[in-house]
């Protein structure tokens, strides 16, 4: 048996079919609105249908802010959107974007032709795009001169940047004649060196905002040297100039916030900035103090006067050292010199004469240790202390030892 899918797995399959085709993600489709309910959660669900068939359709609260008109049954209209797959029910249906009465058909005819046309020239190119500058100093701005549009625009630039200058141009923005008079003020802004130009207006339909989707208007903001913004209507309302603009805002309040620099910010931005700098300086004359402070001493132990002075040191302790070496050493002398006088005393013969002893030499001159040494008649000189006695043997007597006395 060949694969099995599950219901699921088709349904999927089928819609990824119809996310790759490019015709059914961007159409317009014509017909007369049945069964049309508005949900409470802001959704509206209707049928497009005509005399051959029908479309179930669906537009969400998110795109209903760009729906001028109340859908009701039995209107015809020209439905802008894309056709998917509801998986849960496996059926498709077209979600809607945009929803205009059939009247305003060749309108959106002309739109698409002149957009496709500008586009194969090159007028949307990004390389050809001018970078808005971050801190604009004069703004202009072309756009009428009693709509909400340049009260949005003076307010935020107000709070914003109280600095920068407005500029503005009170151009026609609807009807006869609006798209000459957008020209001209753009071409007139262009000549006075500003550094960008917002071109806009609040929101209307499609008849209100078509002076900003004529070709004049496009080629004047392709060929201003002055970076443009453009703001027109609402955020889903989009018109010709904003593909052409260096920048679309959503909104003309929108484009004051990115053309104007919020002035506050960046100040608080350049304290930041100051006070790392000012940290970043101090830990390096921190750093380099504390560096000029070791490679000072480093030079100071490496120089010849610290070394010399160090060597004299050396040799004075060393001299010091020796000195008290020597004294040590010659005390150590001295006290042995006493020890050996002390000793040479108790040996010597002087001492023993003064204390009554005498000392007897035979006729040879050596000293008589035993009367074995001396025989009877023989002259022997007894030496005394001070002076010598010359005496003759006349008898040896011979003493006892004690044991045989014992």
């Amino acid at each position: 048996m060949e694969r099995v899918f599950t219901v699921s797995e088709v349904n999927r399959y089928i819609k990824n079919i119809f996310l790759r085709d490019p015709y059914l993600n961007n159409v317009y489709v014509k017909g007369e609105v049945s069964n049309c309910k508005y949900h409470t959660s802001g959704h509206i669900y209707f049928t497009l249908k005509d005399a051959q068939g029908q479309l179930a359709c669906v537009m969400f609260a998110g795109q209903r802010r760009g729906l001028t008109f109340k859908l009701e049954e039995g209107q015809s209209v020209i439905v802008l959107g894309s056709i998917n797959v509801y998986e849960r029910d496996g059926k498709y249906q077209l979600y809607a974007n945009q929803i205009i009465l059939d009247g305003l058909g060749k309108l959106y005819e002309q739109f698409e032709k002149l957009k496709k046309a500008l586009e194969a020239e090159g007028l949307f190119d990004k390389a050809h795009k001018k970078p808005i500058p971050p801190y604009p100093k004069k703004v202009g701005i072309v756009t009428a001169v009693t709509g909400a549009a340049i009260r949005d625009i003076m307010n935020i630039s107000k709070r914003r940047n109280p600095y920068v200058q407005l500029i503005l141009y009170p151009a026609q923005v609807q009807g006869e004649g609006a798209a000459e008079s957008i020209v001209r003020g753009i071409k007139n802004l262009d000549k006075l060196n500003l550094d960008v130009i917002i071109v806009g207006r609040g929101g209307g339909s499609i008849e209100d905002l078509w002076a900003f989707n004529e070709e004049i208007v496009a080629r004047a903001i392709y060929d201003c040297n002055t970076p443009v913004i453009s703001a027109v209507g609402h955020e889903t309302d989009y018109t010709i100039a904003d593909f052409v603009a260096d920048l679309r805002a959503p909104t003309p309040s929108a484009a004051a916030e990115l053309a104007v620099n919020d002035y506050i910010a960046f100040e608080n931005k350049l304290q930041d900035y100051k006070r790392r700098m000012q940290k970043a300086v101090m830990h390096n004359v921190t750093y380099n103090r504390s560096k000029l402070r070791e490679l000072k001493l480093k030079l100071f132990y490496a120089s010849p006067a610290y070394q010399i002075k160090q060597k004299k040191q050396m040799l004075a302790d060393a001299e010091e050292k020796m000195a008290y070496l020597m004294d040590r050493k010659l005390k150590e002398a001295r006290h042995r010199l006493d020890i050996y006088i002390t000793k040479l005393e108790g040996l010597s013969p002087l001492a023993k004469l003064k204390k009554g002893y005498a000392l007897v030499s035979g006729k040879d001159g050596k000293p008589v240790q035993s009367i074995h040494e001396v025989e009877k008649n023989d002259l022997l000189r007894i030496s005394l202390l001070d002076g010598d006695i010359i005496s003759r043997a006349e008898e040896i007597i011979e003493r006892k030892r004690q044991e045989e006395v014992k």
